[in-house]
Order: C-alpha cells, then sequence, then structure tokens
C-alpha cells in the first residue's frame, strides 16, 4: 500500500486527542504524543491539525465542531478517557466518516467503541515500540481513507447496528445553528460534572497541597500571574460563561502553559490548573 493519501496531498487530518494534565501525564507527554503523530502523517503529505486549530479568529465550538465534521479522516486519542476527547469521538462517529482510533497500553478499552480496532502505543513513548506504531498508524488511515472512497457505503460505526440517516451540518434539523450549539455544550458540561464527582477526596485533597507548599505570599503572585493572562484570553476570545469556560478549558491551560511567565512564577502544570479552576469557578455566578 501506498505511503501517500489516495488523492495526492493535502488531505485533512484532525486530531482528537488529551493536551492538558490528565490520569498522571502531563501537557508535555500529550504534546510529545501529538508530534509523534503529526510527524508520522506528515511525511505522508496529510495536513494535520487539531481540531481546535483554525487559520481564522472565530467562535472556538463552532470551529470544533465544524473541523470535526470536515476534516478528511481523523486520528482520535482516547487515552486517560479524557471526557471532551470521548465527546468529540462521538460527534465523528455520529457522523459516520473516517476515523481511527488509538490509545496507550494503560488504558482500558471503552464498551462503546471496543468494536472498532485501536492502534496501540507505549505510554513511555519508548522508541522501538514507537516506530512500530507510527507504521501502523500510517497504514491504518491509508487504509481507512482508500476504504472510504472506494466504497459508498463505506461506515467506521453507526451502520453496523442499522440504517441510519447520517446527521449534516448543513442540514437544518433543529430551530437554528446557536440551539446545536447550546446543546452540545449542555452535553459536555455534564460529561463534565460526571467526571469531577467521580474524583475522590484524597485526589482532592492531594491537588490543594500543592498550592500549599508555597507560601502565601508566592501563591498570591502566581494567581495574579496567571489571572492577568486569563483575563487577556477572554479578551481575545467571546467567552463568558461558566459552562463555556467549561468546555475550552483544556484551550485556556494549553495557552496559559505556553506562557513563558505563567510558567516561570508557577513552576509546573498542575499548579497552573489548579489556579486555572479558581478562576474558572469564580465565573460560575
Amino acid at each position: 500500500m501506498s505511503n501517500k493519501p489516495t488523492n495526492k496531498k493535502n488531505k485533512s487530518c484532525g486530531i482528537v486527542m488529551p493536551i492538558s494534565p490528565n490520569d498522571g501525564c502531563s501537557a508535555e507527554h500529550w504534546a510529545d504524543v501529538y508530534k509523534i503523530v503529526k510527524d508520522i502523517l506528515s511525511t505522508a503529505d496529510y495536513d494535520v491539525k487539531l481540531v481546535s486549530e483554525a487559520d481564522d479568529i472565530g467562535i472556538i465550538q463552532k470551529r470544533i465542531i465544524q473541523n470535526i465534521y470536515n476534516n478528511d479522516i481523523i486520528v482520535c486519542d482516547v487515552s486517560a478517557k479524557n471526557p471532551n476527547v470521548m465527546f468529540e469521538l462521538g460527534l465523528r462517529l455520529a457522523f459516520d466518516k473516517p476515523t481511527v482510533i488509538i490509545k496507550d497500553n494503560k488504558t482500558d478499552y471503552s464498551f462503546d467503541t471496543s468494536v472498532i480496532e485501536h492502534i496501540q502505543y507505549p505510554r513511555d513513548l519508548r522508541f522501538n515500540l514507537i516506530n512500530e506504531f507510527k507504521d501502523k498508524l500510517l497504514k491504518k488511515v491509508n487504509g481507512t481513507l482508500e476504504a472510504s472512497e472506494k466504497d459508498k457505503d463505506y461506515t467506521t460505526f453507526l451502520k453496523h447496528f442499522g440504517n441510519y440517516k447520517i446527521a449534516k451540518l448543513d442540514e437544518q434539523e433543529v430551530s437554528s445553528q446557536d440551539y446545536l450549539i447550546n446543546a452540545i455544550e449542555e452535553l459536555k458540561v455534564e460529561m463534565i460534572s460526571l467526571k469531577n464527582r467521580s474524583i475522590n477526596d484524597s485526589l482532592r485533597t492531594r491537588r490543594l497541597r500543592d498550592l500549599k507548599t508555597f507560601d502565601e505570599s508566592r501563591v498570591a503572585v502566581m494567581r495574579s500571574v496567571v489571572k492577568k493572562y486569563f483575563d487577556d484570553y477572554l479578551k481575545a476570545n467571546p467567552i463568558r460563561r461558566y459552562k463555556e469556560l467549561l468546555i475550552v478549558k483544556d484551550e485556556i491551560y494549553e495557552y496559559l502553559e505556553n506562557n513563558d511567565e505563567v510558567r516561570e512564577i508557577c513552576t509546573n502544570g498542575q499548579v497552573i490548573s489548579e489556579l486555572l479552576d479558581e478562576l474558572i469557578y469564580s465565573n460560575k455566578n
């Protein structure tokens, strides 16, 4: 099989994956995973981007949904079972468009998607096993895309269970686009709430101790710096409501973590995450 996509170059490949600390993995770990996936697929001339990325400026939620729908193929990393990732995977499977699922070897299969082949990689990103993973991933992406182009009845998931009319974003099956986006926001908030309720007391106590290891004056400085850039983010994006902030929390975290001043004063991603949680919760009312 060729290592190039079927119709030459610039087939779009969207990536759905965790980007902020999760399940003991740092933001840097997920950045390394993204680079591995992007590098191998770029050798075959795929245009690889996170589904949250775009060249234009617009509403983040709308951009993500449009990219999930429009990308020629999606690679979804379900490692650590991040709620946002699982939700976005659900959207793509509902559209029944070409999708490849990957996961690390520390993450169990989810019942609903276990019928779909998962390409596995080692969480410790060992070199020899990562090379095997890259070969398998490229073959799977090429094969999935070719199958979808050759077979008009191709299905990733949905049609295995019956005949369904697949949703299209240009079909108005709701009263307005705003209603659709709000409904999706509500679902994502529910998923995030379910995850938060499942976190045990010991974990919450451990997170609080991270900030308590610093004296009050240092914590005050960290809060001030994080709030400064948090406010800058809000000025650049039309986000005000608590539930909207929850939806884009990972993107805000990435914005803060990539800032040199924030990273220097906070020393680690866990502290940034805690301070971001405080700021988001302060916008609840």
